[in-house]
């Protein structure tokens, strides 16, 4: 059997992070890999040319999600390795933590089918790949549960931040 080439490549993304009544909700998106399969994970992107990690996860959360972010925190980034195209890749994401600051989960670009909050908690659930799950776990562990006041908290009955209808 040949060997595989291998190569290597670099995204950077985001958990992006609101409190609902005080619980820490994050922002997840749902691709379809299959007719009847949806892969839950966090939104993240490949870098433009001359982009920093920061730059990167800004632009592709803000894509991949509709809002408008703002880094608060560096956190850990995840590797794997993945087959495309007869080549084997090993990735690196570089993640951060982040605050919305604007925007709507309408907005949201095709990368991803479904774009929504879930809380914390459920995460572990619903997120497809355990690096993510074990990433989301160390974030939980920083998240600061004080609300800040960005203009983001919505009011009861607001669909500020609400995901789409009809899975958007």
């Amino acid at each position: 059997m040949a060997r595989l080439r291998t190569s290597t490549a670099t995204s950077a993304g985001g958990i992006v992070v609101r409190f609902d009544d005080g619980v820490p909700a994050l922002v997840v998106g749902a691709r379809r890999r299959d007719r009847d399969i949806l892969t839950w994970t966090l939104p993240k992107g490949t870098p433009n040319e001359g982009e920093t990690r920061e730059q990167t996860a800004l632009r592709e959360v803000g894509e991949e999600t509709g809002l408008e972010v703002r880094i608060t925190d560096e956190l850990d980034s995840i590797e794997y390795w993945f087959v495309q195209r007869g080549t084997r890749i090993h990735k690196t994401v570089h993640y951060f933590l982040m605050e919305p600051v604007g925007g709507d989960l309408a907005r949201h670009d095709h990368e991803f089918d479904q774009v929504r909050w879930v809380p914390f908690h459920e995460a572990p659930s619903l997120l497809t790949f355990e690096t993510e799950r074990a990433l989301v776990a160390k974030a939980a562990e920083v998240v600061d549960p004080r609300p800040r006041d960005h203009g983001i908290s919505a009011p009861v009955g607001s669909t500020a931040g609400a995901a789409p209808s009809g899975g958007g």
